[in-house]
């Protein structure tokens, strides 16, 4: 049994509790959950006061609110310790496996503290479809098409014999089953390391391929895995998504990772001390230069393989900032440097199986490093701090709090704020009705109406406005795809005419990336302002019908519009295009050329066929993405409000008797005092753009 786990009643191996000192770091965390929990009080008070359709609101916030799961995506070169650094921060030093399988390309999502159903899988792996297998056995996968393209032929045998040997390991691996398990899904109820290493892992020898439970037994053909883990130490869900490295033969891994970055806002890179940023790592740049520099944290890794980090820190932490401002990457990221060995050596049973080299850096680091803070801390706790776990747990936790945590706490208060107006107005018919007011109503089918026709026009309203953003857009890129082609192919011809055919011509497609994603960024800004703009209308639009259905003038009573939908970050634009290969088969293409117009033509075609699938991506699939969450925000935002709107409606047909049943003078008085504290409690530092009913 390894030295992280215990054995349960049953005999099952089962992870340790986490260690105390795992709390270090989280604090921000910490702050942000007691936020919700706060919350979910307040909510529940709400239910107290709203009756069965409020209860069921409220239930729904409060379930969103304890979902929310937010992402981490782990990116880095292969060989710079991101693997064994994810098995520290979770706690389970031996997982993941660190050393894969030299095509293994699985994206591992740790789900830590996910609330699930009790009948739900712990750990499912998804296999490549059918599709995907064959655009990589029989086209070569990424590297394959560029070196055709290219007219790369020795490149591109290569790759040819290389997918042919791992095709031919992979059959004789899984036999006749080979074919039945693609884009199939494998569920488990029970979590082990060994299940993982059967899924992800290294395995090329195998004395029985018939056995089940071999390691890397499914490594080859493995997509993804979703594994959910209880984490004691983290206060609430977040999901780390660990990605393989960019830098693989068939380049199958960089748009599985451009994919992980899409469904998540922070990103930690993680590099290697001894090669932080080499030339290898351009790839790693243009991906994260795509992704807001506050939401990239770099961690450098294995600096218990220096000599003298107290020294080589502080000139590494100096050449990844110029490195990344040489080349267009975020401006001014959090860098932090730590050991995930160290971090696991502190997990571990003995913390003198540290090897003696690593000692002496340790102890070299923690001269230069050590502050106020770590007074008082034992052993392994001071081992953990300079691991540099806790400072990475820390940058990653006031990302969390101060972004997708603070957004999706201001859009359940606003959602919040129009239930307890919903049902604020509510009791003030209920109110009138018992004071024996006349209140006069609108109809039920006349509202009904009423509200589809808004729901109708606040979705063309949008869609309109969406169009002509997504249009503008669509000219941007174009111009500046075309644009770019033209300077390059000027460029070339430039060069030809200087230095004739026999010097080969390099051409940065750097200023290409720049210019879309300048286009996106207004893009972004236009599409934000128009959902604000329709948003808002909607709400203004939903609060007069409030007081032209009822007649009802309520204190404190808003329609507060919904936030507009994150866009997310243009991370294909990170892809890698033929100008980014300065490799042999690019001098190839150059020299099975002869004629300017040869160049030319070729140039032209190969960079508009690199080119034309990102374009194509931010213009129509991205686009398409955006738009679609802009109306499901809008629609739940109208479904909400009608809901409400048609509560109160049935409530103004109860007659007086039953209402007096139901609600009583006495109880109206307490439900309004009861209303005044749940609203400071959902304004309380919170900026609010309501659109108001004047009392």
């Amino acid at each position: 049994m390894k030295m992280e786990e215990v054995a349960n009643e049953d005999g099952l191996a089962v992870p340790p509790k986490q260690l105390p000192f795992m709390r270090l770091g989280l604090e921000k965390l910490d702050a942000f959950h007691d936020e919700v929990v706060d919350l979910e009080a307040t909510l529940g008070d709400v239910v107290k006061l709203g009756g069965l359709e409020a209860d069921k609101k409220a239930a729904r916030l409060i379930k969103q609110l304890r979902a929310f799961e937010p992402s981490i995506t782990m990116i880095g070169q292969i060989k710079a310790g991101k693997t064994s650094l994810v098995n520290a921060m979770i706690g389970r030093p031996d997982l993941l496996p660190a050393d894969v399988n030299p095509w293994t390309s699985v994206v591992t999502s740790l789900h830590l503290n996910a609330p699930l159903p009790d009948d739900a899988p712990t750990a499912t792996f998804q296999f490549f479809s059918q599709g995907e297998w064959d655009h990589l056995v029989e086209n070569g996968g990424r590297i394959g098409e560029l070196s055709e393209r290219a007219g790369a032929d020795d490149e591109l045998e290569k790759v040819r014999l290389q997918i042919a040997e791992m095709r031919e390991k992979t059959k004789q691996r899984l036999g006749r089953k080979f074919e039945l398990l693609l884009g199939q899904k494998h569920n488990y109820a029970e979590l082990s390391d060994e299940l993982v290493q059967r899924y992800v892992c290294m395995g090329d020898d195998f004395e029985d391929t018939d056995e089940d439970d071999q390691q890397g037994r499914f490594a080859d053909i493995t997509k993804s895995a979703d594994l959910y883990l209880s984490a004691d130490k983290i206060p609430m869900p977040i999901c780390i998504r660990d990605t393989p490295g960019v830098n693989d033969t068939f380049m199958m891994r960089e748009q599985i990772t451009i994919n992980a970055l899409r469904d998540s806002r922070i990103c930690v890179v993680v590099l290697s001390a001894h090669q932080a940023l080499s030339s290898m790592d351009m790839g790693l740049i243009r991906l994260i230069s795509n992704v807001k520099a506050r939401e990239v944290v770099i961690f450098v890794n294995r600096i218990d393989e220096l000599s003298n980090p107290a020294e080589q820190v502080p000139e590494i932490r100096d050449s990844i900032l110029q490195t990344l401002a040489d080349n267009n990457g975020p401006e001014n990221p959090q860098v932090i440097f730590g050991s995930a060995y160290w971090a696991n050596i502190a997990l571990s049973d003995d913390l003198d199986d540290i090897v003696a080299d690593s000692a002496e850096a340790m102890f070299n680091w923690a001269e230069a490093s050590l502050s106020a803070e770590s007074a008082g801390m034992d052993t392994k706790e001071l081992v953990w701090h300079l691991s540099g776990v806790p400072q990475l747990y820390r940058a990653l936790s006031e990302r969390i709090a101060e972004g997708p945590g603070a957004e999706i706490l201001s859009a359940s208060r606003k959602r919040a704020l129009n239930l307890v107006g919903g049902v604020r107005a509510s009791n003030a018919v209920v109110s009138m009705r018992l004071d024996g007011d006349t209140v006069e109503v609108m109809s039920g089918d006349k509202l009904k109406t009423h509200l589809t026709e808004l729901e109708e026009q606040s979705l063309k309203s949008l869609d309109e406005r969406l169009d002509i953003a997504f249009q503008q857009f669509g000219s941007r890129v174009d111009q500046s795809h075309k644009r770019f082609l033209d300077r390059a192919l000027e460029s070339l011809l430039q060069h030809l005419e200087t230095n004739g055919e026999e010097e080969v011509w390099q051409y940065s497609p750097d200023g290409l990336r720049m210019l879309l994603r300048t286009s996106y960024q207004v893009m972004r800004r236009n599409v934000t302002a128009t959902c604000q703009d329709v948003y808002g209308a909607a709400a203004s639009d939903l609060a007069n019908t409030y007081r032209s259905a009822f007649g009802v003038d309520v204190e404190n009573f808003t329609i507060t519009p919904p936030s507009a939908p994150e866009i997310p970050a243009p991370v294909s634009l990170g892809q890698t295009i033929a100008l980014d290969l300065q490799t042999s088969w690019w001098k190839g293409w150059w020299k099975r050329r002869k004629g300017y117009r040869a160049f030319a033509s070729g140039f032209y075609d190969l960079i508009e066929a690199e080119t034309a699938p990102i374009v194509d991506e931010l213009k129509v699939r991205q686009a398409d993405e955006i738009r679609a969450k802009a109306r499901v925000e809008l629609q739940e935002f109208h479904a909400e409000q009608r809901a409400i709107l048609q509560d109160i409606s049935s409530k103004s047909e109860i007659a007086i008797d039953d209402l007096e049943d139901i609600f009583g003078i006495t109880a109206q008085q307490e439900r309004d005092e009861l209303f005044d504290y749940i609203f400071e409690e959902l304004t309380e530092g919170e900026p609010i753009l309501a659109v108001g009913v004047d009392k």
